[in-house]
C-alpha cells in the first residue's frame, strides 16, 4: 500500500480541475454539465475494459507500494480516476475556448452544387484513420515490441473513425482554439506528467511490449500517442455534440421542439442528417449576423457567447436586422430616400404581422425584388413569429426622428454607432431649421424608439418559453426598455463631439440653455474642428473646439494664453459639455439602477440572466470610465473600455457583480 499515485492526483490533475473549474463555473449552465457527464460517462466505459485487459496482460503494472489498494477489473481506483479527472479538465478548456463560437456557421451544406470537396475531406481522414488501425492489427499480431502501440491504435482508431465520419466538416471547420489547442495544451501538460510517473516507476510499462523509442528522456513514444488520442478523442466527442446541437438549432422545421438537455438518441439524428439538406439560407444568415456583430458591436458580441441554443441565434439575428435597418437609412443619400427605405421596411412590417397568417412566399417575394441582397437575409430571418410588432414600428419612428436634424455643417463625419456612409455624408433634413431634442422628454422618447425598442424585444425572445402572469411578463419587458433608455443615454453621453462633427445634437435644448449653450453652438464648436482632428485625440479635440466656437459663446476669441485658465474659451466649453456629459451619465445611472434587478428574474435557461448582465454591464462600463475621465481608450473618436477590461468586467457580471 502506498499514495505514489494519489500524490501524482494531488500535485499534477486536481490543480489544474480546480482553476479550470474557477474560471468556468461562472459561465457553466446545465447543458454543459450534461456535456461533461455525458464524455465523462463514455471515457470510463471505454476505457475500463480495455485499460483492464492491459493490466491482466502484464502490458501496464502498479507496484502494491504505490496504490493504495482497491481496483475495479483489476484497475487501481487511481487509474480510474484519471479516466474522470483527464476527461473533466480537457472538457472545462474546451468549453472555455470554444465558448465565444457560434458553431452555426460553420455548417456546410454539401450537394451537386457545392460543398463538393468535402466528401473528399471525408474520405481521406476515414483512409487514414483506417490504415492506422490496420497498422495497430499488424502490430498486434507480429506480438513482440509493437504490442502496446498496436492495442492503443486498435482501441482508439475505431472511435476516431466514428467520429471523424460524423462531425468531420467541424474537425476541419472550427478555429483552430476549438480543436488544436484543447488538444494540444493537455496533452503536452499530460507528458511531462507521465515523465515524471515513468521516472518514479508509479506505472511500468513492461518490457518487450513496447517499441523502446523515446519522445524524450524517460517518455515512452507509447504513452505520448495514448495521451494525444485520448485528448484528441475527447475533443473530437465535443466537437460532435456541438455539431449536432448547430444541426438541431438551425433547422427549426425538421427539429420543431429542442429539449435543454437532448438525448443521445436525438443528438445521433442530428448528425446522421445529410449535408445536403441544410439550410443553406439560414446558414449565410447566421454568417452575415455574426460579422456583422463582430463588426459594429464588441459589447453585444462578448455577451452573445454566453447565451445558449436558439436564443443566441435569435437574439443574433434581431440584432441583424436592427443593424440593417440603420444602415440603409444611415447610407441614403438624402432624406427622401431614407424615408423612402422607412416605408419599405414598414411595408414588410405590415407582411409580416397584418395578415392572418403571413405567406412567407409573398415575403420573401417582397425582400428579394425592394433590398439589397447583402441585407435581404436579415429581414427574412427576423424572427416575428416571436415578437410582437409594435417594438419594431416604434423603431422605425426612431429612425425618422434622427431624419428631423438640419442639414449638417460638416461633410467628413462617421454616421452614429456605424461607418461613415458611402457618399461621405450623414443624411440630414435642409429643410430643418430646429434640433429636435427640445427636452428631456423628447430624449427620453428617442432613447425609447432606438434603444428602448431593442432590450424590448430581446427580451421578449428571452421570454418567449417562459410561462409566466401578463402581469410578471409586462414588468419585465417595460424594465428592459428602461434599460434600453438608460444604454443609449450612456451612447450619447460618449459621442457628444461624434455627434456634432454630424451635425446632430441629442443633449436637449432645455439643459444647453442651463449652460448658456444652444444646439448650433456646440455643434459648430465641436463639429468643426473634429472633422480635421484624428480621431485619437478625443480630449484634445474638445479643448480646441472651443476656440472655434468662442465666438458664439460672446467670449473675445483674440485672448491668448500658453498655460489655459477657467478664463479661455476652450476651457469654458471643456467645463460646458462636461456638466452635460455628467447629466445624461446621471440620468443613465438612475435609470440603470431602477432596472438592474429585473435582470435577476430573468430564467437561468440557456444562460439568459448570466448573458444579459454581461450585456448591460459591458456597455455601462463605458459609462463609469468616462465618468472616472481616464481607463479608457478612444477609437474612432468614441470611448471604449479596452479587451482585458471588458473580460474582467464580463467575468464579474456572470457571478452577478459589477452594480
Amino acid at each position: 500500500m502506498g499514495y505514489d499515485y494519489a500524490l501524482v492526483h494531488l500535485k499534477y490533475t486536481v490543480p489544474p480541475a480546480l482553476l479550470l473549474t474557477f474560471l468556468y463555473r461562472p459561465l457553466c449552465c446545465r447543458l454543459d454539465v450534461y456535456k461533461v457527464l455525458f464524455l465523462v460517462t463514455v471515457a470510463v466505459l471505454s476505457t475500463t475494459p480495455w485499460d483492464s485487459y492491459l493490466i491482466r496482460s502484464n502490458i501496464w503494472t502498479y507496484p502494491e507500494s504505490v496504490i493504495v489498494g482497491p481496483t475495479l477489473f483489476r484497475i487501481p481506483l487511481e487509474e480510474v480516476f484519471f479516466f474522470i479527472i483527464q476527461t473533466y479538465n480537457t472538457c472545462l478548456l474546451y468549453l472555455i475556448l470554444a465558448t465565444p463560437t457560434f458553431h452555426p456557421i460553420y455548417l456546410r451544406r454539401e450537394d451537386a452544387t457545392q460543398g463538393k470537396g468535402w466528401k473528399y475531406v471525408k474520405l481521406a481522414g476515414q483512409l487514414g484513420i483506417a490504415l492506422a488501425i490496420k497498422r495497430g492489427f499488424t502490430m498486434l499480431t507480429s506480438r513482440g515490441g509493437g504490442t502496446y502501440m498496436g492495442l492503443i491504435l486498435v482501441w482508439a482508431g475505431p472511435f476516431l473513425l466514428l467520429l471523424w465520419s460524423l462531425a468531420y466538416q467541424f474537425i476541419v471547420g472550427l478555429p483552430l482554439t476549438n480543436t488544436l489547442l484543447p488538444i494540444a495544451v493537455p496533452t503536452l501538460y499530460l507528458w511531462l506528467v507521465d515523465t515524471l510517473a515513468l521516472r518514479r516507476g508509479t506505472w511500468v510499462i513492461q518490457s518487450g511490449t513496447k517499441l523502446g523509442i523515446h519522445l524524450w528522456p524517460h517518455l515512452e513514444i507509447e504513452e505520448a500517442v495514448f495521451f494525444l488520442l485520448t485528448n484528441t478523442l475527447i475533443v473530437f466527442g465535443l466537437v460532435a455534440f456541438d455539431n449536432a446541437l448547430a444541426v438541431l438549432n438551425t433547422h427549426r422545421q425538421l427539429f420543431p421542439v429542442v429539449p435543454t438537455l437532448p438525448s443521445p438518441l436525438l443528438l445521433v439524428r442530428a448528425l446522421l442528417l445529410p449535408a445536403a439538406t441544410y439550410d443553406d439560407d439560414r446558414i449565410e444568415g447566421f454568417q452575415q449576423a455574426v460579422a456583422r456583430l463582430r463588426a459594429k458591436s464588441r459589447s453585444f458580441y462578448l455577451a452573445s457567447g454566453v447565451f445558449r441554443g436558439r436564443l443566441r441565434g435569435d437574439l443574433i439575428t434581431l440584432y441583424s436586422f436592427c443593424r440593417v435597418a440603420d444602415d440603409l437609412i444611415d447610407n441614403a443619400g438624402s432624406v427622401d430616400e431614407a424615408r423612402h427605405w422607412i416605408e419599405k421596411l414598414g411595408t414588410f412590417l405590415d407582411y409580416s404581422y397584418n395578415e392572418k397568417q403571413a405567406d412567407r412566399k409573398k415575403i420573401a417575394s417582397y425582400i428579394i425584388y425592394t433590398f439589397p441582397k447583402e441585407t435581404q437575409l436579415a429581414l427574412f430571418h427576423l424572427p416575428t413569429d416571436r415578437l410582437s410588432p409594435l417594438p419594431l414600428y416604434e423603431l422605425l419612428k426612431g429612425f425618422e426622428m434622427d431624419l428631423e436634424f438640419p442639414s449638417p455643417m460638416t461633410s467628413t463625419s462617421a454616421v452614429k454607432g456605424k461607418p461613415k456612409p458611402s457618399n461621405g455624408k450623414p443624411v440630414a433634413n435642409t429643410h430643418a431649421t430646429q434640433f429636435p431634442i427640445n427636452t428631456e422628454q423628447d430624449l427620453d422618447l428617442y432613447a425609447s424608439r432606438v434603444a428602448g425598442t431593442v432590450a424590448e424585444m430581446c427580451l421578449e425572445l428571452v421570454l418567449a418559453q417562459l410561462t409566466s402572469s401578463p402581469e410578471s411578463r409586462r414588468r419585465l419587458l417595460d424594465a428592459g426598455a428602461k434599460m434600453g433608455i438608460a444604454l443609449q443615454y450612456v451612447n450619447i453621453a460618449r459621442d457628444i463631439a461624434v455627434d456634432a462633427q454630424m451635425g446632430r445634437c441629442y443633449v436637449p435644448t432645455s439643459w444647453l440653455k442651463k449652460e448658456k449653450l444652444t444646439p448650433e453652438a456646440l455643434v459648430s464648436g465641436l463639429g468643426s474642428l473634429c472633422s480635421a482632428t484624428a480621431a485619437n485625440d478625443n480630449t484634445d479635440v474638445i479643448e480646441r473646439a472651443g476656440r472655434v466656437a468662442s465666438t458664439l459663446l460672446g467670449i473675445d476669441s483674440t485672448t491668448t494664453n500658453p498655460s489655459p485658465t477657467p478664463s479661455t474659451s476652450s476651457d469654458i466649453l471643456v467645463s460646458k459639455t462636461e456638466i452635460l456629459r455628467a447629466r445624461l451619465l446621471d440620468r443613465a445611472f438612475a435609470l440603470y439602477a431602477s432596472a438592474r434587478p429585473a435582470i435577476e428574474e430573468l430564467p437561468p435557461d440557456a444562460n439568459a440572466r448570466k448573458g444579459m448582465r454581461v450585456a448591460v454591464e459591458s456597455y455601462m462600463e463605458i459609462g463609469r470610465v468616462l465618468r472616472r475621465k481616464k481607463e479608457y481608450r478612444v477609437k474612432a473618436g468614441r470611448a471604449t473600455v479596452g479587451r482585458w477590461r471588458r473580460v474582467g468586467v464580463a467575468w464579474r457580471a456572470l457571478g452577478g457583480g459589477v452594480s
